[in-house]
């Protein structure tokens, strides 16, 4: 049976994934639509190979000059967030994949939702902005959210078929990044051109860096609260170098499921767009004895606070969240702009944290409040360090 996909965010890294599968799929998958930012050569490839009813970019701008390269072309071109939010409910599609960067993933992801769409989750941000809202949209509009980070994926899994009464804790797997063993004095010097060098998996800038400070882990704790409605005191973290047991559930009775694989995004894509079949990939099977000896140690929150951050976070709850997620977006694109070092985002993540006064989440305006609050707020502490550099 056909499925018409949404894919937001398709000139990234998880967009590309997904359409290599839908590109080998064609009997099960068909692209309804697409959303990118300013990728227009990529975009234009992608429209050609896909053909899509409706497009979504950044800007009238960029929307122009896409015209005029698909001149001819049945495609409705659309821009701005307008744009984004149309393409997001566009009718047609059945499914959206969620693979826009950061906060702006939001409201697409909510739009798409009321429009009574399953949702395969990528940007972890609508979680950590707000989870206990999307939950409740996705109860209403009677609609299933799949996960696609792989260790969120890897636990979907690992309770599959079994109770959530029986769960003791859920624990996710972190690599550690590129600087797992590089002494805190020495990152004081790390470049961004460093700092996006995973040594296991091939992903975009932001979540690279996120990787390299285990922000990305302290934000994946979060998303696992909302998503499989566990408490954070059950909620464990792992650090596990080689990427192969990409996360386990914990059981009462001592038993500990894991799912395991080689580094690579195809898996859980698929998984959640064909959920609950699986495809035939040409993934290369894991073999253990190649892969040698499989390391578990706990996470160093001296080395790495920016996990211990996503436990806070959670902890206090309100807006904190989504003031985290906006404090690291800014610090993060200020080190990418080589305007901060390394261990600046930590600190501009903390400052703007601790400036901050929690308020209870009722509406979505007083997420969007506490992520534009926070962004100016870290913005100002960046401009402060700037000046001290």
């Amino acid at each position: 049976m056909m499925k018409n996909l949404i894919l937001l965010g398709s000139t990234g890294s998880i967009g590309e994934n997904t359409l290599d599968i839908v590109s080998r799929f064609p009997d099960r998958f068909r692209i309804s639509a697409l959303a990118a930012g300013k990728n227009i050569l990529l975009l234009e490839k992608q429209i050609r190979k896909f053909n899509p009813s409706i497009v979504s970019v950044s800007d009238s701008k960029t929307a122009d000059a896409l015209r005029a390269r698909c001149s001819g072309l049945k495609t409705e071109i659309v821009a701005g967030t307008e744009g984004l939010l149309k393409a997001a409910a566009f009718p047609e599609g059945e499914m959206v994949v969620s693979a826009i960067v950061g906060a702006a993933g939001l409201m697409p992801t909510l739009a798409a939702i009321r429009a009574k769409k399953n949702i395969a989750l990528a940007n972890k941000e609508t979680m950590v902005m707000a989870g206990e809202l999307v939950c409740q949209e996705a109860v209403k509009a009677g609609v299933r959210i799949f996960p696609i980070d792989s260790e969120h994926s890897a636990i979907f899994q690992a309770l599959s078929g079994n109770q959530k009464k029986d769960v003791r804790k859920i624990i996710l797997t972190a690599s550690g990044g590129p600087f797992l063993h590089t002494p805190r004095g020495q990152k004081e010097k790390v470049t961004p051109e460093a700092a996006v060098r995973h040594p296991n998996w091939s992903m975009g800038k932001k979540i690279s860096i996120d990787s390299a400070t285990m922000m990305n882990k302290g934000l994946e704790v979060i998303e696992a609260r909302w998503l499989f409605d566990f408490p954070g005191e059950r909620i464990e973290v792992l650090i596990h170098p080689q990427s192969i047991v990409h996360s386990m559930v914990e059981y009462i009775d001592g038993s500990v499921m894991a799912q395991m694989g080689i580094p690579d995004m195809r898996g859980p894509i698929s998984y959640a767009i064909h959920y609950p079949e699986r495809l035939p990939l040409d993934i290369p099977p894991l073999n253990l004895v190649s892969s040698g000896m499989l390391s578990f140690s706990p996470p160093d929150d001296e080395a790495f606070p920016c996990l211990s951050y996503g436990f806070e976070a959670l902890k206090a709850g309100g807006t904190l969240p989504a003031v985290l997620n906006a404090a690291n977006e800014e610090a993060v694109a200020a080190f990418l702009d080589h305007k901060i070092g390394f261990l600046k985002i930590e600190e501009v993540i903390k400052k703007t944290m601790d400036s901050h006064q929690i308020r209870t989440i009722q509406t979505i305006e007083d997420v969007n409040y506490a992520d534009q609050w926070a962004r100016k707020e870290a913005g100002a502490l960046i401009e402060k360090l700037q000046g001290k550099s």
